[in-house]
């Protein structure tokens, strides 16, 4: 299998909207985001599309590149994927059957939860977990967000990550394989992912450990969940269990915090949130972790039901996905009823090739240069004065200090430093506001009643 070296970045910024007000720059995990002559710049470099600056963005300028609706309709057969998570964005009098019985009222012939053959990656981690020799313990690949997290910064864990696709692949295979059996041709197959955050679409458009993804393209839940509320109600009823015959309680939890954890026999933790795995990650990349065997790293708090694309509240959504997989079986004492040997198929479709680290070199590829760099940072940092107030357009004194010492930023963007130099008569009032001007937009300083907060808020 052929990997794909490249990362596609799922991000948009709209320059109309953004009012640069900073929220994006000091949210961002791994300071990915600078103001840089009146606009927003996200570095591909250091971006692991977790989508934590789309939630703190109040004008809702950090956008989504996902693909249209009606892209479905070039395919003869159109499968809607889709995560647990999204039946438990629905209110309880939108029941499973209405939400199938819209998805094909809107387009669709085929609707799928991805999670039903979850057993396959259930078996798969747990032979991994068995066959670990290491003291590092194996840490799951579910989160395309934390995988590329590892990549680029704690590279020498990536070895370490669970050699397992996730679970929208699975569904993809396995519903391929069921219509192919009824003679369809796969060509006329369009398998399309309603995904709950950004980080998955970057993973369908460049998948890691891989050459392509199966899936055809991603959608937003937004227009889904729209379209079905539209419809629901009038939906004719029909029983559809077959859709989901092969959804256990696992299943349907698998995208929640301890979904990956709380079935297994090993020692085993679960950490949500990016800014907690980013401590695991330095504890367990310092070896400061032991007597762990599995580790289940997501990037959103209470896991996908937090998803950034999903609009609902996440603490609903975990009550109604954990009420909702009471009504359904164990996959343990439920085998699942296709033929065994396209089980095994399946499994082998299911592997990865080895995670390749891409790690972020914050000072250049030439040890030499790099050096010198760092240390021009630290002298630099001497005359900083460390309020980390996002004024300069990074996130903190220290971002701005790298950034200084790589070339891409000057002293005279700390509007400390400025101050300073207008007291000691080293710059004229003048030319410091000018300098303001192009790092944050022209008449950017000028009253504005309507923004946040004023009189005419909105208006």
């Amino acid at each position: 299998m052929q990997k794909n070296d490249t990362f596609h970045h799922a991000l948009i910024v709209d320059d109309q909207k953004c009012i640069r007000c900073t929220h994006c720059v000091k949210v961002c995990p791994t300071e990915a985001i600078r103001i840089v002559d009146g606009n927003v710049l996200i570095r591909e470099e250091r971006c692991v599309d977790c989508g934590e600056c789309v939630r703190a963005c109040p004008r809702k300028a950090i956008g989504i590149d996902h693909d249209d609706l009606g892209l479905i309709h070039r395919y003869k057969y159109r499968v809607a994927l889709f995560p647990s998570v999204f039946v438990g964005q629905f209110p309880e009098r939108i029941t499973e059957d209405k939400i199938y019985a819209s998805l094909l009222k809107i387009g669709f012939t085929h609707a799928f939860e991805v999670e039903q053959p979850i057993g396959v990656l259930k078996d798969l981690i747990r032979e991994e977990v068995k066959a670990n020799k290491s003291d590092v313990p194996v840490i799951s690949s579910f989160c395309p967000a934390i995988v590329r997290l590892m990549q680029i910064h704690y590279p020498s864990l990536t070895e370490h990550i669970a050699h397992v696709k996730a679970p929208h692949d699975l569904a993809a295979y396995y519903i391929v394989d069921r219509l192919k059996n009824k003679g369809i041709d796969p060509a006329d197959i369009g398998l399309f992912y309603i995904t709950p955050c950004v980080a998955k679409i970057a993973a369908v458009k460049a998948p890691v450990g891989e050459e392509k993804s199966i899936v055809s393209g991603v959608i937003s839940p937004t227009v889904i969940y729209n379209k079905i509320m539209a419809v629901a109600e009038d939906v004719p009823p029909f029983d559809k269990t077959k859709l989901w015959k092969e959804l256990t309680k696992e299943g349907i939890q698998w995208g929640l915090t301890h979904g990956e954890t709380w079935w297994q026999n090993s020692r085993t933790i679960a950490v949500d949130g990016i800014h907690n795995a980013i401590k695991f990650l330095e504890r367990l990349e310092n070896g400061e972790i032991k007597n762990i065997d599995y580790v289940e790293l997501r990037a959103c708090d209470r896991s996908c039901a937090a998803g950034v694309l999903l609009e609902q509240n996440r603490f609903l959504t975990v009550e109604r996905l954990k009420h909702r997989a009471k009504r359904y079986p164990s996959g343990d004492k439920k085998a699942m009823t296709e033929d065994p040997e396209k089980y095994v198929v399946l499994r082998e479709k299911m592997k990865t090739d080895e995670i390749e680290p891409c790690p972020m070199l914050r000072y250049g590829p030439d040890m030499e240069k790099a050096m010198t760099r760092m240390q021009r940072a630290r002298n630099i940092m001497c005359h900083l004065p460390g309020i980390d107030c996002g004024a300069c357009g990074a996130p903190t004194c220290q971002a701005l200090a790298e950034d200084m010492a790589n070339g891409v930023a000057k002293m005279s963007d700390c509007v400390f430093i400025q101050q300073l130099w207008q007291k000691d008569n080293k710059v004229e009032p003048e030319k410091a506001f000018v300098r303001m001007e192009k790092k944050w937009g022209e008449k950017r300083f000028d009253p504005d009643c309507t923004k946040i907060g004023a009189k005419n808020e909105n208006n």
